[in-house]
């Protein structure tokens, strides 16, 4: 029996295509491992107190596989690495990883390159409840989070509570309702934080160290408190991936798939704002890494989000040590302020190509 090749011939660039992404995407996550290997050794090594690399191998394997290398080093030089920098590390890691999950949740829900993790107004809610924390004449610890961490991490929930709370009022479109409800509740959390800096006094510094982001306070307890909620919510984010590629589609089309639209959007909506509230809650706010790497993902292996939420994850967090070290290397500059440099040119660039699009 003959057969049709004419009918055969086009799916053959297709199955090709789908290939060669998932090629790309191969490299592209063992490139990024590597670069995040590196940049562990490196975020160890370097400081104001340089550390060669031999001893900051030997000291990570001493304390995480118990293997002596051989290499001598100081007992001082031992606490710099593994009680300050290490943590420090690990934390720009996760956090990154957090944002940049969050991050590509967010654009996939609302379809939308130009989101990021704090559109629902969990960046002011962390900020005014870490301003709240500072004013407080007390200091406690809460599980493992600081006061300060643990103000922020509540504030940053409670705020995209009532966003998602106040949206579900009126007849607007769900994502329409959830944006415009999250700028205005945003504005009224910036009203409060202005009012709470001006009633700061000598606190104030620290209110700004917070909102500009960095990881000088970043530390064993707080890293274990924040390590499980934003590495199970990535986690469950990513089982969900085949909900979230349906939304990509709209919300009829996805329900045309057998995908429950306003179940499947309030679970990775909650993930995805747990996640950003455990990353703020920690770092202050960091802007960019959510915005930037999910996009840039997007543009090389095409919108699958089982390709772009786990290659997001690598390059967040790739992307956020690197640019702790080069905070640390000019000066101890806040993380937030290397972000702005890195994120601000590639989001006007963004926005200038998502407009022609519109035009045309």
């Amino acid at each position: 029996m003959a057969t049709d090749r004419g009918a055969l011939a086009p799916s053959r660039p297709l199955v090709g295509r789908v290939g060669r992404v998932r090629g790309r995407s191969v490299w592209l996550g063992i490139g990024g491992l590597v670069a995040l290997v590196a940049a562990l050794v490196l975020g160890v090594g370097l400081g104001t107190v340089a550390i060669p690399p031999n001893q900051t191998l030997a000291i990570l394997a001493q304390h995480l596989f118990g293997v002596d290398l051989g290499v001598t080093y100081a007992p001082g030089t031992d606490a710099i690495v593994w009680d300050l920098r290490v943590p420090r590390v690990l934390t720009a890691m996760i956090v990154g990883t957090g944002l940049a999950v969050a991050g590509a949740t967010f654009q996939g829900l609302l379809r939308n390159p130009l989101a990021d993790p704090y559109v629902l107004g969990s960046a002011s809610g962390a900020a005014l409840g870490a301003a709240i924390a500072v004013l407080l004449p007390v200091r406690i610890v809460f599980l493992q989070f600081g006061l300060l961490q643990a103000f922020a991490f509540v504030g940053a929930l409670l705020a995209v509570l009532a966003v998602y709370r106040l949206s579900q009022i009126g007849g607007l479109s769900p994502m329409t309702s959830l944006l415009l409800t999250g700028y205005a509740i945003g504005s009224l959390l910036a009203a409060g934080l202005a009012m709470a800096m001006y009633l700061s006094g000598a606190a104030l510094r620290q209110i700004f160290n917070y909102l500009l982001g960095g990881f000088d306070r970043a530390s064993w307890d707080l890293l274990i408190g924040t390590l499980p909620i934003i590495v199970v919510g990535s986690v469950l984010i990513l089982v969900r991936s085949r909900a979230l590629n349906g939304m990509l589609l709209g919300e009829e089309a996805a329900a045309h798939l057998g995908v429950n639209v306003r179940r499947e959007r309030a679970i990775l909506l909650s993930l995805a704002s747990l996640v950003t509230a455990a990353a703020v809650s920690i770092s202050g706010l960091i802007g960019f890494v959510g915005l930037v790497v999910p996009h840039v993902v997007r543009l090389l292996v095409g919108p699958n989000a089982r390709l772009v939420l786990p290659l997001s994850a690598i390059g967040g967090a790739v992307l956020l040590v690197y640019a702790d070290i080069a905070a640390r290397l000019l000066g101890d500059i806040p993380v937030g302020i290397v972000t702005a440099v890195i994120g601000a040119p590639f989001f006007l660039a963004l926005l200038r190509r998502t407009r022609a699009g519109y035009e045309l």
